[in-house]
């Protein structure tokens, strides 16, 4: 009888060969900001650094609207959005305020300002300058705050390594697979560090995951996608991850 445990260990390896070769050039290739949270420093904790990490893409953002590179500034400011999604649960949490004001106002701002027929650089550089002071003010408040409750950070962990998944279906939909197979390779590369908090709240999610993962994966290979499939497959896989998101921030919540 094969057991669960093979089940995973199998699934583990196949993952690990029949795509890490791919998978190494793709993360070689994934753009610099949204790749990766800081390292933190000597006393510093998770949250303070995670936090940190996002503001770099708005400093992005801001440079390439100066230079008028509408294109560039796409670019930047979708990493900004990649990334906070990772850790707006902590700004959310402590300030609902704060966190409206970043997402609600000036993002939708000032993505509404890049998607236009023609843009105007010098009025999104406003907002977008505008934004960078108030999420200067959203890192000060972090920082001179408590702790919160240490399951925040595991949300934050799970959700941080989530948004390259959430990459997956809008880069297909837009005929990008380069960016598809790049942003899969990158979740792939960070699974590893929260694929036990999957297994300890539910193995058969775990399973699950690895071997859509697989799928994934083969679904990505071809030159061109299908892109209906390779869609399906990711929301699935979104789906499981989801279920241990939704109870962790439920438990969370329910503490001091």
């Amino acid at each position: 009888m094969i057991t669960q445990e093979t089940m995973t260990t199998w699934c583990r390896q196949l993952r690990r060969v029949g795509f890490g070769l791919f998978t190494a050039l793709a993360v070689l290739g994934q753009a610099g900001p949204a790749g990766a949270v800081e390292v933190a420093k000597p006393g510093e904790r998770f949250e303070i650094t995670s936090v940190k990490a996002v503001r770099p893409t708005l400093v992005d953002t801001i440079a390439a609207l100066q230079r008028r590179d509408i294109a560039g500034a796409k670019v930047a400011f979708e990493a900004y959005d990649s990334l906070w999604n990772g850790i707006e649960v902590y700004i959310n949490t402590r300030s609902r305020p704060m966190y409206e004001a970043l997402e609600l106002v000036l993002q939708a701002k000032i993505n509404k300002a890049l998607d236009a027929p023609n843009p105007d650089a010098a009025a999104i550089l406003t907002d977008a300058q505008t934004m960078l002071a108030k999420y200067d003010e959203a890192i000060d408040m972090v920082a001179k705050a408590p702790p919160l409750n240490p399951l925040y950070d595991d949300i934050a962990r799970l959700r941080i390594v989530r948004a390259h998944l959430r990459e997956v279906v809008p880069a297909l939909k837009a005929g990008n697979f380069d960016k598809a197979r790049k942003s899969f390779a990158a979740f792939d590369s960070t699974w590893d560090s929260i694929e036990d908090m999957i297994k300890a709240r539910s193995a058969d999610d775990y399973v699950a995951i690895e071997k859509g993962m697989i799928e994934i994966e083969k679904a990505l290979m071809p030159e061109k996608p299908d892109v209906a499939e390779a869609t399906a497959l990711v929301n699935g896989v979104m789906a499981k991850y989801n279920v241990t998101v939704a109870e962790l921030v439920k438990e969370a919540r329910s503490r001091p």
